[in-house]
């Protein structure tokens, strides 16, 4: 548990007193002189000479909480053992859990789930391995997999550090899509290993999902995966970010009257997710691009070390500009900032076509923030819950896996990709879309089920499904 505690929050002190030296009472009134407010109390053990208590401490003004703990720390006797919240008590023993479809209770039903009676399924499998698909957890079951290289915000803090990311996304798979998720988070950070993990662990899985894990290794661990394995494999930071952001602008080039064909659009920021971005925009149809990183432009007159940036050179800025942000936005319709906080100014947004789109994409902190800028854009989307217009993943990665597993899919395609990033805006209606609505609430139960119609569709459609689908 941690022992830092945070300011607005519900929080649980265990506290270990000396008897024979300090008295509860020191600690309530400390607690109650830098304005915490007691809420429970629960006794967790007692003896002669020491006592252990559970406190449920309310802490509201800014700086209570580190006074809290000094405080504490000043009475003789006292021991702050540690200190939790309700996100920490979520956590404990993990997120997810395993229960059998059905309950083991007799020996009949022993022999049927475990020995001898397995064996003939086992057999049948041998005999025909396509079956795993449908007598085995294969069915319907998808790895979360990462190296915790490129954790949220956090950056590269290792797999067990990563678990609890990973356990979150296994739980939203379930809750979303009723796919069953399992968190896979390996110690090692070396591509050739990586992809020999996956390939050894996939006979027990109809899917792999790709999670946290730094560029530019992020691009060839997929792109051997999807070639050595016969299963879905997504990698939900780039892939999942670009559909999403392509269903966002769908609907707000609608808003705003525009074509994607003759659109301007400005990437900043092109690691994994600006590049997966920028492929989805160019099979979509857009034709005006500009790639923008810490070097500048990105310009096919140059020659890139990084392979994705000498790859995104010679497929975007046909106009070979030159400059660095201020150059790519001069003119521009859209932004979409995949980068880092405060790039974009007020000043550079005025500088680009009426009616501007910008998507600040970064988190925690955007490229700017709305409030800075809202009244000269036409739309403007962030990747936080606390604005209008989240492009958030969840919109898309349960829907996707969901119609790739019904279809029993070889691959998860582009046509796949664009046919669910169509169904997410297709789920706002033309009576509700405004410049504060283009994207739908994560929450929206229709999400999943356009979703996954579309992907399994176009799976059908690509020459991918193995599976015969009935309407």
């Amino acid at each position: 548990m941690s022992s830092k505690l945070s300011d607005g929050k519900t929080i649980i002190l265990r506290l270990e007193i000396d008897t024979d030296i300090a008295r509860f009472g020191q600690a309530a009134t400390a607690i109650e002189q830098v304005r915490g407010d007691i809420v429970a109390i629960d006794v967790i053990h007692t003896d002669r000479n020491k006592s252990v208590r559970d406190l449920t401490v309310k802490v509201t003004e800014p700086g209570a909480a580190d006074r809290l703990n000094s405080a504490l720390l000043e009475i003789p006797g006292i021991r702050l053992l540690h200190v939790s919240d309700r996100t920490f008590l979520l956590h404990l023993g993990g997120k997810i859990t395993i229960q059998p479809k059905t309950p083991i209770q007799n020996r009949d039903d022993l022999s049927r789930v475990y020995t001898p009676e397995v064996a003939r399924v086992c057999q049948a499998i041998y005999e025909e391995p396509s079956k795993a698909h449908t007598l085995t957890i294969k069915r319907n079951t998808v790895a979360v997999v990462s190296d915790g290289s490129a954790v949220l915000g956090l950056g590269n803090i290792g797999p067990y550090a990563a678990m609890p990311v990973m356990e979150g996304k296994a739980m939203l798979f379930k809750q979303f899509a009723d796919v069953d998720a399992f968190p896979i988070c390996l110690d090692t950070q070396n591509t050739d290993e990586i992809v020999a993990a996956v390939k050894q662990l996939a006979p027990g899985f109809g899917g792999i999902n790709l999670e946290d894990i730094s560029a530019p290794r992020c691009f060839e661990i997929e792109r051997r995966l999807r070639e050595e394995l016969d299963i879905p494999v997504f990698h939900d930071d780039q892939h999942g970010t670009a559909v999403v952001l392509y269903a966002g602008l769908l609907n707000a080039l609608k808003l705003t009257g525009r074509k994607l064909g003759q659109t301007r659009i400005v990437v900043c920021g092109i690691g994994a997710a600006g590049t997966a971005c920028t492929k989805m925009l160019l099979a979509g149809g857009a034709k005006h691009i500009i790639g923008v990183d810490r070097d500048g432009i990105l310009c096919r007159d140059k020659h890139y070390e990084n392979t994705m940036w000498q790859w995104y050179a010679e497929h975007t800025n046909a106009e070979r500009i030159s400059g660095g942000l201020a150059e790519a936005l001069r003119g521009a319709d859209v932004f979409i900032g995949v980068s880092a906080g405060g790039v974009l100014t007020r000043e550079l947004i005025e500088t680009m076509a009426a009616e501007p789109i910008v998507f600040a994409m970064a988190n925690p902190e955007p490229e700017i923030r709305p409030e800075l800028a809202e009244d000269i854009v036409a739309v403007f989307a962030t990747g936080r819950s606390d604005y209008p217009n989240q492009i958030n993943n969840v919109l898309c990665f349960p829907g996707i896996f969901r119609g790739a597993l019904d279809s029993r899919a070889s691959t998860i395609n582009e046509e796949m990709k664009l046919a669910a990033a169509e169904a997410i805006a297709s789920v706002i209606g033309e009576d509700e879309l405004n410049r504060m609505y283009i994207i739908p609430s994560v929450f929206n139960a229709r999400v999943v089920d356009e979703v996954k119609r579309c992907v399994t569709a176009a799976a059908v459609k690509s020459g991918v499904s193995r599976r015969q689908i009935r309407d």
